[in-house]
């Protein structure tokens, strides 16, 4: 059996790395655009944002089935029960949050009447606006992308623990270095 626990292979790092900036440039630019005025030009960033939120959804799925099928990691070092239980619950708000950030703009979207394209070609057709799946489409997304923003910054904080605090090689390893144990 493959110790995961050592070292991550290049596709859980890669998948890793990928979602976790895809999803922070996203929030950056879903930010700028709730600023910006309606225009021709906000509907066609829309779409980009829109077109890149569902590859991040098809790239989170995988992650998820490739989570599952090699296992979770476990953490270098233990700490406190309440620190490892504020790890774990980082973790999985996070992994759904790659997952309902864009299945929630998909109900805006579709919600909304526009249906779904991804640069430009329709995957979802346009139909009439369905106004509570576009409302609840818009809570999710909302309130998600400040939960979001804000495990993210504990996620990075625990990185930085785990590299200047405890000293444990965490960083190393998702960087794919192989870690002595």
């Amino acid at each position: 059996m493959k110790d995961i626990h050592s070292k991550f292979s290049p596709i859980t790092i890669s998948l890793h790395w990928i979602i976790a900036l895809s999803i922070i440039i996203m929030l950056v630019f879903g930010l700028y655009l709730e600023e910006l005025p309606r225009s021709p030009e906000k509907g066609a960033l829309m779409g980009l944002h829109k077109s890149f939120g569902t590859i991040i959804l098809l790239l989170a799925v995988i992650r998820i089935y490739w989570r599952i099928k090699n296992g979770f990691p476990k953490p270098l070092s233990q700490g406190p029960n309440w620190q490892m239980t504020l790890a774990k619950f980082t973790h999985w708000v996070l992994i759904t949050g790659t997952v309902f950030m864009p299945l929630s703009g998909i109900f805006m979207s579709v919600g909304g009447g526009y249906g779904l394209a991804v640069f430009g070609i329709q995957v979802i057709p346009k139909i009439e606006a369905i106004e509570i799946l576009g409302q609840i489409g818009g809570a999710i997304h909302g309130i998600g992308s400040k939960l979001l923003i804000l495990f993210i910054v504990l996620h990075i904080f625990g990185a930085i623990k785990h590299q200047f605090i405890d000293k444990d090689g965490t960083i190393a390893r998702m960087l794919g270095s192989k870690i002595d144990q």
